[in-house]
């Protein structure tokens, strides 16, 4: 690949390249590149919002450069507040142990294994004396921290900051030296940390790393951020007919942001053409939005389980097909069994009785493709069906007696 056609992929999605004349002169020069991107172990399982930065990750694999997944379990400890506007909570080293324990499984649906150096910056951290740390906080002031956007705004409100959430850009931005980086992918959240890492390494004598950075993937709601505390979110480990399902459930403008950030097999051009086809009526961009779950479900969950999850929607949703293609899910009921507006939330399919009183009132909710006149119809252990509210929520389920 030319080049120009590599920094037309790097760029793809991107929000910033700093400096992008620095990133093509290394390019030039032949080398493998050293591609780093941190991430706190915060919570154990990663959803699509995470893998934005991994598929980046993969595609710098794919042109030939080594990539370092760094799991900060030092950082951790201290505790990032981006974003926020307050301190954010410290993990426990327990905590940060079992998180980094499914991080390293998770990661290598989206990065190639044999090209990914799997790093902890406790590695450099856990050698550092105390008065190590504190020539290096010497490095930085506390006029240049205040710089930084949520600092800044914290100070003005007269908002407490603790002195150890000013360690957290110096530390981040020393595992760019620890690693001697070339590149530094991050959210645009990040920003201030990883410049923090070019100022790093000039001082420790290193070229300074190239800083990328990509936009916060919106959730399901197409507003916020992908977030589980919000509920917009699809887990990389979800059933794979939940994937589809969610990713079925995007609005028509949020699916061309997802195939920008999350698509391998939909390249820029080709993305261009089938809005335009959309756009003009020739293309209904459910059809698009398929593709794009069929894809991001075969990548974690393998093809054979992506067509059966995206015939079970066909079966459910559109009636092509055998609804029993849909994935069987076990729901424990007592005995004498439940009304079905408790039975549609103990299926996932709605968030309390109320709503579900409020869509059988609807008529929205169906058993097996028939609506539910009877609200107190009883379904008792041993039931099997499919229940849905709507057209795009369901659930092949089957009851069994709750021990």
């Amino acid at each position: 690949m030319s080049i120009q056609a590599a920094l037309e992929l790097i760029g793809r999605g991107a929000d910033e390249i700093l400096k992008r004349d620095e990133l093509e002169n290394r390019l030039k020069i032949g080398r493998p590149l050293r591609i780093k991107a941190g991430f706190d172990p915060t919570a154990p399982d990663l959803h699509l919002g995470h893998t934005v930065l991994l598929n980046k990750m993969r595609q710098f694999q794919d042109l030939g450069h080594q990539v370092i997944f760094l799991i900060g379990d030092f950082t951790g400890m201290i505790g990032d507040p981006t974003g926020k506007n307050v301190t954010r909570k410290p993990l426990t080293r327990e905590d940060v142990e079992s998180n980094a324990r499914t991080y390293a499984d998770q990661v290598f649906k989206v990065l190639d294994r044999e090209r990914t150096e799997l790093r902890f910056n406790s590695e450099w951290f856990g050698q550092m004396s105390a008065a190590d740390m504190i020539k290096l906080a010497a490095q930085h002031t506390v006029a240049r921290m205040l710089e930084r956007d949520d600092f800044a705004k914290r100070y003005a409100a007269q908002q407490s900051i603790a002195i150890h959430e000013f360690l957290y850009p110096l530390v981040q931005g020393y595992d760019s030296v620890a690693l001697k980086a070339d590149v530094e992918l991050g959210g645009t959240d990040q920003k201030f940390n990883l410049l923090m890492g070019r100022g790093l390494q000039e001082h420790f004598g290193q070229a300074p790393q190239i800083v990328l950075t990509m936009p916060l993937l919106e959730g399901l709601d197409g507003v916020q951020k992908m977030s589980k505390s919000l509920g917009n979110y699809i887990g990389i480990n979800e059933p794979a007919i939940d994937m589809v399902t969610k990713t079925m459930k995007i609005g028509d403008e949020l699916m061309w942001r997802w195939i920008e950030l999350l698509s391998f097999d939909i390249g820029a051009a080709e993305a261009v053409r089938l809005n335009a086809e959309v756009a003009s009526g020739a293309l209904n961009p459910r059809d698009v939005k398929l593709r794009l779950a069929r894809e991001l479900t075969a990548r974690f969950h393998g093809e054979p389980a992506a067509e059966v999850a995206i015939a079970g929607w066909n079966a459910a949703v559109r009636g092509e097909g055998d609804i029993a293609s849909l994935e069987l899910q076990d729901v424990m009921v007592p005995a004498e069994g439940l009304r079905i507006a408790q039975l549609l939330v103990a299926a996932g399919l709605a968030p309390s009785n109320s709503e579900a009183n409020r869509k059988l009132k609807e008529r929205a909710v169906r058993v097996d493709g028939a609506v539910v006149e009877d609200a107190a119809r009883v379904f008792a252990p041993g039931f099997e069906g499919v229940l849905a509210i709507g057209k795009r929520n369901f659930a092949r389920v089957r009851l069994i007696t709750a021990s």
